[in-house]
């Protein structure tokens, strides 16, 4: 059988591990997964001269310095370009590499999965046959549920490092956040929501944050300064905040929501320029809008 036919026979089973190790007896070449803050999940055991994958298999990670390589390679770029899966080659790398994503249930990336050609040299049956694997463990990663919380979790703390301005070298943050954009239109909102709660509203806010990542799953969301971040996208220039927020009125008021929407923008690396107008739209809703929920600062300016 080819390797596409072997890998699709796989066994059934729940350990990424056993996965791992099946796939390499087929591959014949190392394998390893590592989340998106580039924390080692799952390895094969296997010897090798690549100093790559040594300091991954041996840290656990991989250091600022090999980053930055990453990034001057154009290693960074390509792969937060890449749906699924790209090769890396360049003459500094002792080996070429094949990279793909793995994707939870919310169809969230949340970790690479590697190989190294130290073995045998990339084929293109190598390439077929690795994008078949990253479906599988995908399939058992989706019913993993920390990989959920992951998701939301790494989506929250892109959004937060870019309002305090932590992340700026678009280099080495390029496949970070690209991934707050994938799925996304061309233009874009940021919404802040207001929870007109009293007592325990931290674990409020916590849970009306996980009703709307359920409602609104074309969002992506975090919780910053006491308020729920929303990052919204539509293909058209201004959209009718009353079209995306008004079919769950219901709910706004149940839960006694208010909200602030920013102007239409692209980059988000300037996205504080935009959480600044969102604030102050929700501050206006506090002061001067009694009965209106939603103000968009297109519609107010």
């Amino acid at each position: 059988m080819s390797k596409l036919e072997n890998i699709k026979a796989l066994r059934k089973t729940e350990s990424i591990q056993e996965l791992l190790d099946d796939a390499m007896e087929i591959m014949q070449n190392p394998i390893a997964m590592f989340d998106m803050n580039y924390s080692l999940i799952a390895y094969t055991e296997v010897e090798t001269d690549d100093p790559v994958w040594n300091e991954l298999i041996s840290t656990g990670t991989f250091s600022m310095e090999t980053q930055a390589f990453f990034a001057d390679a154009y290693f960074t770029l390509n792969v937060s370009s890449a749906d699924r899966i790209v090769v890396l080659k360049s003459e500094l790398l002792k080996y070429d590499r094949v990279l793909a994503y793995v994707f939870n249930r919310d169809h969230i990336k949340v970790a690479n999965l590697v190989m190294v050609a130290c073995n045998n040299a990339l084929m293109a049956d190598d390439l077929v046959a690795l994008n078949a694997f990253a479906e599988k463990l995908t399939a058992v990663v989706r019913n993993i549920d920390h990989y959920t919380e992951y998701g939301r979790n790494y989506h929250n703390d892109l959004i937060i490092k870019i309002l305090e301005g932590v992340i700026k070298d678009t280099r080495l943050y390029a496949p970070h956040v690209q991934i707050l954009y994938d799925g996304f239109d061309d233009n874009l909102y940021l919404a802040i929501i207001n929870v007109g709660v009293g007592d325990s509203r931290e674990e409020a806010i916590t849970q009306i944050r996980d009703m709307l990542v359920e409602m609104y799953k074309s969002c992506k969301f975090a919780i910053y300064s006491g308020y729920i971040i929303m990052l919204i996208s539509s293909k058209r220039d201004v959209f009718d905040v009353n079209k995306v927020f008004g079919k769950h009125d219901d709910f706004l008021r149940q839960y006694d929501l208010s909200i602030g929407v920013s102007s239409c923008f692209e980059n988000l690396y300037i996205l504080r320029k935009y959480y600044d107008e969102a604030l102050a739209m929700l501050e206006h809703i506090d002061k001067d809008g009694v009965g209106v929920r939603v103000l968009q600062y297109d519609n107010f300016v």
